[in-house]
């Protein structure tokens, strides 16, 4: 219902005060209304983490020259290989086993670090160490005001490459689109060209949300493919051109943007 109701052009705060209301008139009902909006409490960075600035005075040796682990410069390359501006945002590093492998990224709520996330730089098994709590959306402190709409995708990489947001995963939390929702911007999915993509795209549709699936070249699934091989301006230019409003427009072009042998999986 609350899918139909959107299809109608209804507002979101006049479907959650129907849904409200439906739930005061049936006598039977025990639930317990609650706000969806998330809270995040602190959370420290693993031990030993230092940031990329204060590296540049931790690194620095008595005679002004510096001593920079090999590790470290793995890092910074792995960022640039992304075409990631390595001090675009607050990165930071351990040079202690289980972590001098992996970029350290965190987590930011209102300027508070409520988690984090390590990415392996090479062959480190798993590929991400995480403290996360849920609801968390990546990145939403740098969405400005002027800004039209926010650009969501699903990994953090993706979000970094064209100062959008993330949902560090392919599934999207009722909290999570409340939290996008009180930025009062058009909210734009760039799903992951994948098997859980078109599920994404399901989602994004219930929640009212507009969704891009840009013509991108062979080989690239994601937001940050495109960055590295076609650039951040085109591949911005790329995802504005193919937004779509339009539910029945957005499943249309599902069906073809998707690899076959991924729509018959999702099916």
């Amino acid at each position: 219902m609350s899918k139909l109701m959107r299809d109608l052009n209804m507002g979101d705060d006049t479907i959650s005060q129907l849904r409200l209301e439906a739930l005061r008139l049936n006598d039977n009902s025990n639930t317990v209304i609650t706000s969806v909006i998330p809270k995040f409490e602190t959370r420290a960075l693993p031990l030993d983490a230092i940031s990329f600035e204060e590296l540049d005075t931790f690194l620095k040796l008595p005679d002004g020259d510096y001593a920079v682990p090999t590790k470290f410069t793995e890092a910074v390359g792995y960022l640039v290989e992304r075409k990631i501006d390595p001090f675009a945002y607050p990165f930071y590093w351990a040079n202690k086993i289980g972590f001098n492998s992996r970029l350290i990224i965190p987590f930011l709520f209102k300027g508070v670090i409520v988690g984090w996330t390590a990415r392996a730089f090479n062959d480190a098994k798993p590929k991400y160490l995480s403290e996360q709590q849920p609801g968390y959306v990546f990145n939403l402190d740098r969405q400005t005001n002027e800004r039209n709409f926010v650009i969501v995708s699903e990994g953090p990489f993706d979000a970094l490459s064209i100062d959008g947001c993330a949902l560090l995963g392919a599934e999207i939390k009722d909290s999570q689109n409340w939290l996008l929702k009180q930025l009062g911007k058009e909210i734009v999915l760039v799903p992951d060209r994948d098997h859980e993509g078109p599920r994404t795209v399901e989602q994004a549709l219930e929640f009212g949300w507009s969704v891009s699936m840009p013509e991108w070249p062979e080989g690239i699934k994601d937001v940050n493919d495109a960055v590295v091989k076609l650039g951040k301006l085109a591949t911005l230019w790329l995802i504005t051109n193919a937004k779509e409003s339009n539910s029945l427009k957005i499943q249309l072009r599902a069906k073809k943007w998707f690899p076959k042998d991924q729509n018959e999986k999702n099916n």
